[in-house]
């Protein structure tokens, strides 16, 4: 089966090394380019002399390219498996040296099987079956290098996590330089003092973590109550680096939930080979977000059964196309598959159509299923949201329904009833979150509450911030209105 991005994008060692092969996955920059159903193949034409032979394994899960970088995948074999997933690589006949790679790697796999299985003793019959390969490879060329065995893969593995673990050292020693020359520091204005860091934790596979620090760069200046916000922001990333260092002596859950937020890459194949958590799902909000130049799409999804809150992501490049199959105000009785951890993120699996069809009301043929999400009162949903951050203190966006009003004291919008209130973000209450010079992109969450709730109290979905709440949805008695944040269309296509 072809990969689909996601899957693309699991595999890359860095959000950076999938931004750096964007521009390469071109047709036009690649020659000798095919696919059969084991090995992915094609040569790429750099700036050297010499083109760069890229293969990969899309069944074993292994990369090869004569290029000098020591990332593993290459900017190359992941242009090519972009390609891939765009049905950009015709059906062809592998060169021999391919075959010669692929036929090497299935050796050594029996090796491996065949020594796990008998113990010692194995290694003669795998050695006999390589050397059989050898003989019968006919061919007057070099046979291209060989893909890292196991205790290599192994060492590489290793290097990473020594690389991950001095990047983590390095930001604490950069947390201590901020702390004694204090947030006045006229260097904090600058975006190179963020920027530079971020790369040298890129450079470090603490990509999740560069995230963070790009985006602190924004708060500077940016309100009266800035410092504040800077400084609480800078101590989770504190309990980060100090928790990131320390995985070995954290629980199962815990650890995997700060692996993954530092960085970690988690293949998709693995979440989806996980116990799925099977119920009906109400798409209750989306939320757009530019990152990095890359647009992110956040659905919230609640269980009907559990009342468990799931996130599913989608992401898209320039003139791609965010997920538009799960549309707020919806249902789906599916399979979640959660990422490891208490994350809330989510991948979707089996949709049990059929099923969801006999059991829940609804017409196939129509349309799907309709559903809305239990409100709550606001000091309820501020319970939700305080156990969702106890588990993860680090987490910036958190979903929750409530039933309640807009109301405004002096210049400030809240979302109130008896129970309490919460702030609308102040972005959120002025202008909108998408971007203006797209007059699409540029919705008003809050005056489009206005007009739907007419000033009493309406059930809305909200995602909280810790600097104020966005407006997602509103759920009235016969639909759901999906007031969100848009992505700029110009940027990703319409989707």
């Amino acid at each position: 089966m072809v990969w689909s991005v996601e899957q693309v994008e699991a595999v890359a060692p860095s959000p950076a090394a999938i931004t750096g092969a964007q521009p390469l996955a071109t047709p036009g920059r690649w020659f000798d380019v095919g696919a059969d159903d084991r090995v992915i193949w094609g040569s790429f034409q750099g700036s050297g002399a010499e083109p760069y032979d890229t293969a990969v394994d899309h069944v074993g899960v292994g990369y090869l390219c004569t290029c000098p970088s020591r990332m593993l995948p290459c900017k190359h074999a992941l242009a090519l498996l972009l390609m891939w997933s765009r049905d950009l690589v015709p059906i062809g006949v592998p060169a021999v040296k391919v075959e010669v790679w692929i036929q090497r790697r299935h050796a050594r796999a029996v090796q491996e099987a065949s020594a796990w299985e008998l113990g010692d003793g194995a290694g003669v019959n795998a050695e006999a079956a390589e050397r059989s390969v050898d003989d019968e490879a006919t061919t007057e060329e070099e046979p291209a290098p060989l893909p890292p065995s196991v205790g290599e893969r192994d060492t590489a593995r290793n290097e990473r996590v020594e690389r991950m673990f001095a990047g983590l050292t390095e930001l604490d020693r950069w947390l201590d330089d901020r702390m004694r020359t204090g947030l006045a520091d006229p260097a904090l204005a600058r975006y190179a003092t963020w920027d530079d860091l971020a790369a040298r934790l890129v450079d470090a596979q603490v990509g999740g973590l560069a995230n963070r620090i790009r985006r602190l760069a924004g708060l500077v200046g940016a309100s009266a109550t800035w410092h504040d916000d800077v400084l609480a922001e800078l101590g989770l990333l504190h309990l980060l680096s100090q928790a990131g260092r320390r995985l070995g002596s954290l629980p199962g859950p815990l650890a995997d939930a700060v692996a993954t937020t530092v960085g970690w890459q988690v293949r998709r194949a693995d979440v989806l080979g996980g116990v799925p958590d099977t119920d009906r799902w109400v798409v209750a909000g989306r939320s757009d977000q530019r990152e990095n130049r890359i647009e992110v799409r956040r659905h919230w999804l609640r269980g009907t059964a559990s009342g468990r809150w799931a996130l599913v992501l989608s992401f898209a490049a320039y003139q791609q196309s965010l997920n538009t199959s799960l549309e707020v105000g919806t249902a789906v009785h599916a399979d979640l598959h959660r990422y490891p951890g208490p994350a809330l993120r989510a991948l979707v699996g089996k949709r049990h159509l059929d099923e969801s069809a006999a059991i829940f009301p609804g017409d196939p043929v129509s349309g799907p299923p309709s559903g809305r999400p239990p409100a709550q009162s606001v000091a309820d949903a501020a319970d939700e949201i305080g156990g969702m951050l106890v588990a993860e203190p680090w987490l910036d966006r958190v979903p929750t329904s409530v039933t309640a009003a807009v109301v405004r004291r002096g210049d400030a919008w809240f979302v109130g009833d008896d129970t309490g209130a919460l702030p609308i973000l102040p972005t959120a209450a002025t202008r909108g979150v998408g971007d203006r010079r797209n007059p699409r992109a540029a919705n008003d969450p809050l005056t489009m509450l206005l007009a739907l709730s007419g000033g009493g109290l309406v059930d809305m979905t909200l995602e909280w911030t810790p600097h104020g709440v966005i407006p997602l949805a509103v759920h009235l008695d016969q639909r759901s209105i999906d007031i969100g944040p848009r992505a700029d269309i110009s940027f990703v296509g319409a989707a």
